[in-house]
């Protein structure tokens, strides 16, 4: 019995260390609150403890994590007792510069669907076809979804951001 709970906690350590940041990221983009994503990724690390699935790479793994997360920011979002909390204005992101600033504003201002796929392909570097597994929507959807987003981030940043470089 200990070999199997000593296999678990080993198994949500590596979880924790490698996709940790990633899945807090993504459930932010979501969510807006840091507190609501450190509840959406120790939720998804209960679900991989619960369902103990076997993963055929490191790439499967992570995709199974995020989409777990994804489903469980859907799930809060849903939910009639969640309320959005809006950043305020004056609110100062001290490790980036101002343009980094106003582009991830830009970004958390999108509807969901533009900020999913806007995260998992700049921030965690996923490319259409793997996006749409972990999405579950046709290649050309999200492709769709991705040059929307991007021409809703060009209107918004204009003046901001030279898309030119």
């Amino acid at each position: 019995m200990t070999d199997v709970s000593l296999r678990t906690d080993e198994t949500v350590v590596h979880a924790l260390q490698v996709y940790g940041n990633s899945i807090l990221r993504l459930a932010y983009s979501y969510l807006h609150s840091i507190s609501e994503a450190e509840d959406i990724l120790q939720d998804t690390l209960l679900s991989l403890i619960k369902n103990k699935p076997v993963f055929l790479n490191s790439e499967h793994e992570k995709a199974w994590l995020m989409r777990v997360a994804i489903n469980l920011c859907k799930n809060k979002l849903k939910s009639s007792w969640f309320h959005t909390v809006e950043i305020p204005e004056n609110f100062d992101i001290e490790y980036m510069e101002e343009e980094e600033s106003e582009v991830l504003e830009a970004v958390n201002d999108l509807p969901v669907k533009y900020r999913e796929v806007i995260h998992l392909f700049y921030f965690e570097g996923y490319s259409t076809l793997e996006i749409s597994s972990i999405l579950q929507k046709k290649e050309s959807t999200v492709r769709s979804l991705l040059c929307r987003a991007r021409e809703r981030l060009r209107k918004v940043l204009k003046g901001v951001y030279d898309f030119n470089e």
